[in-house]
């Protein structure tokens, strides 16, 4: 069989309980006697093995039987959870996600997995050492059968043996004159699978296969049934003219195994009464379906034409005064904003599926820095387009980590600050407006304005004269300059020069903008500001002399008229006064260079679009005012990468393309 088709969803279901493994094995640490969450973390593990197997990464469900061998003891409270037995799972979990990563890139997810197996071996045996368990093991075997026994296999009988299995060594004859000999082991192998379990083959299966046999082979079984009923199931196949069957690595007579009256749970491994079986509910039908993101991408680039052609029936309905084509268009408008709005919502994934992967991190971290910090997260059902969230998770890894290492006070600093020695972090997400709002939050020692300043002076990222007139939110923006660290040694988690900065830029990037508010000795806020979709935006259309741009409503304040006596020359840039404020001006066609028609009549007043990053306001001088519109967002392309302040185009209803403009990069 063909098992490429369905890679992609086994990296997909992989993920998936990786992650719930992480979130369970998190509240386990707070509740170790809590063997309903032993259960759900074992039931992950069970799962992903068996995906892990019949896909043929053997590595993969090797490591993650052994994880699951612990799991068993703990959930039936034959070993009890400490902190080393949680790291040693930890790591588990880890090696099994770089093994999915791999296979994710290509690989064939094959990792040294030694190490950490003889750690789980350990664990559940921790009387004996691994390696002389697995030698004695070996040898065992070895005497009575000529078979290399490697640990998963080890493992796999040892944990059938607890379940009143047994091992038998059978050989199997066949007659010399069997024309296809490859054909009649394939049905002693099918008939020994439904019999039990076989672990291993002399020759090897692909040998036997190709026939590389003379005409016997032997075969390591492990079963629940006697050596009687193996015999006879085997024997009756055709050509077969001898099975020799006799157990293997059990001091006990084939007699004196007790089986137990209970079934065995398929997928948890957990007992079940027979008589309990009939009152198990009825599953629920799912009522969701699982769609590759490609898909719902080119969904979204075909409404964009189907926007595009509606703003071209309806220039023509007003140009020729249509009352047909008019109503027509209305109703189209209609069914499209629905239409819209419905494949706008099939993009909308909860943040959550980016939240949840920072506990875990925030656990190893706080370990790291000998912290102790609860992380609170909120909002998590907070929706937000699948493009956004692709690209949020690094800028919030980097915010969590400058929280913890340079926000958070040491146990011993919170102590003498008479704070509780257990930092809080939360992570909050909510809406407002047509965007969404990521908060970190922090009750550590906020940010030290005269070492901020101090450090800035020192990088020349301000002078000393700028530093004495700046506000604490100006103060506190200045961290997110290019190479700006204040930590006083360097480590693997900060103090590099890096982070923050690529965290501004980043969002800008994504539309959005992130701003701080501190106070000293008792924390910080970093609040990013997101737009809800980055596909389809609502702008007001401009002129500037014959060129027509799109600004996005988002950011702008308000759009007025201003005269040339208003202008005035304040350091040697153009401002005016408005409401109260000096607002530095942008001559957009100096910007563009935007050629100039040739003036028929002077003008004395000019439309100004003022416009808004964070706290910082800016007047964009234009020629004419179009009015609104929903414009599609489309990318420039490759060649066109690096065009100052223009963030994408759009094709109007008239076919003419507009170029965005992003208004960001007009503030210093």
């Amino acid at each position: 069989m063909d098992l490429s088709n369905y890679i992609e969803m086994f990296i997909e279901e992989s993920k998936e309980h990786l992650q719930a493994i992480n979130v369970e094995l998190l509240k386990l640490e707070t509740e170790p006697e809590n063997t309903a969450i032993v259960n759900e973390i074992f039931r992950s593990a069970h799962t992903l093995k068996g995906m892990a197997g019949s896909m043929g990464f053997e590595d993969l469900a090797s490591l993650t039987h052994e994880m699951e061998n612990v799991l068993d003891l703990l959930r039936n409270s034959k070993l009890t959870i400490t902190p080393e037995i949680m790291d040693v799972i930890f790591k588990c979990v880890d090696l099994i996600e770089k093994m999915v990563d791999n296979i994710e890139q290509g690989g064939d997810g094959k990792v040294n997995v030694t190490d950490i197996v003889a750690q789980l071996v350990r664990i559940q045996n921790p009387s004996l050492s691994f390696q002389s368990e697995f030698l004695d093991a070996s040898r065992e075997v070895a005497v009575t059968a000529e078979f290399v026994i490697d640990e998963f296999q080890l493992s796999v009988i040892n944990e059938a043996k607890k379940l009143g299995n047994k091992v038998y060594q059978i050989t199997v004859t066949l007659d010399e004159k069997c024309v296809m000999k490859s054909v009649r082991a394939y049905l002693i192998f099918q008939t020994a699978e439904e019999l039990g379990e076989i672990i291993q083959t002399d020759p090897t299966i692909e040998q036997i296969e190709e026939e590389k046999f003379g005409d016997s082979f032997t075969l390591l079984l492990l079963s629940n049934q006697n050596a009687q009923e193996i015999h006879r199931q085997i024997g009756n196949i055709s050509e077969v003219i001898n099975v020799k069957v006799f157990e293997s690595m059990n001091q006990e007579s084939s007699g004196s195994t007790s089986f137990s009256n209970e079934t065995i749970d398929e997928q948890t491994n957990i007992p079940t009464e027979k008589e309990n079986s009939g009152a198990q509910k009825k599953k629920t039908r799912s009522k969701s379906i699982r769609v590759d993101s490609e898909k719902l991408d080119q969904l979204m680039n075909l409404f964009s034409e189907i926007i595009i052609d509606r703003g071209r029936l309806e220039q023509i309905a007003r140009k020729f005064q249509l009352s047909e084509l008019r109503e027509t268009v209305e109703h189209m408008t209609r069914i499209s904003t629905d239409l819209q709005e419905l494949i706008l919502n099939m993009r909308m994934v909860q943040v959550d599926q980016v939240f949840n992967r920072f506990p875990r991190m925030i656990r190893d971290l706080a370990k790291d820095l000998n912290k102790k910090v609860q992380l609170v997260v909120e909002g998590e059902e907070t929706e937000l387009d699948r493009t956004v969230i692709d690209e949020i998770g690094d800028p919030l890894v980097h915010l969590l980590r400058n929280a913890l290492d340079h926000g958070l006070e040491s146990m011993e600093e919170r102590a003498f600050s008479n704070k509780p020695v257990e930092g809080k972090i939360l992570l909050k997400a909510y809406h407002s407006g047509n965007h969404v709002f990521i908060e970190v939050v922090d009750d550590g020692k906020g940010i030290n304005r005269e070492k901020v300043l101090n450090k800035a002076i020192e990088r020349g990222v301000v002078t000393l004269e700028e530093a004495k007139t700046l506000t604490d939110q100006q103060v506190n923006a200045l961290i997110f300059s290019s190479g700006f660290s204040t930590a006083d040694k360097i480590s693997d988690i900060s103090g590099r020069g890096v982070g923050l900065d690529v965290v501004k830029t980043k969002i800008e990037s994504l539309g959005g903008g992130i701003s701080i508010d501190s106070t000293l000795g008792k924390g910080s806020i970093f609040r990013i500001q997101l737009p809800l979709t980055l596909s389809i935006i609502h702008t007001m259309l401009v002129k500037v002399e014959e060129e027509t741009y799109a600004i996005p409503f988002s950011s702008i304040v308000e759009i007025t008229m201003v005269s040339e006596d208003q202008v005035y020359t304040l350091q040697g840039k153009k401002v005016i006064q408005f409401r109260g404020q000096v607002v530095p001006l942008v001559y957009l066609k100096k910007v563009f260079n935007t050629p100039q028609v040739k003036a028929v009549t002077t003008t004395k007043q000019q439309y100004l679009v003022i416009v808004r990053k964070e706290n910082k306001i800016a007047g964009l001088l234009v020629s004419m005012v179009l009015g609104q519109q929903e414009v599609v967002l489309k990318s420039l392309g490759g060649f066109l990468k690096n065009l100052f302040a223009i963030s994408g185009a759009t094709i109007l209803g008239n076919g003419e393309v507009a170029l965005i403009i992003d208004s960001n990069k007009f503030f210093n």
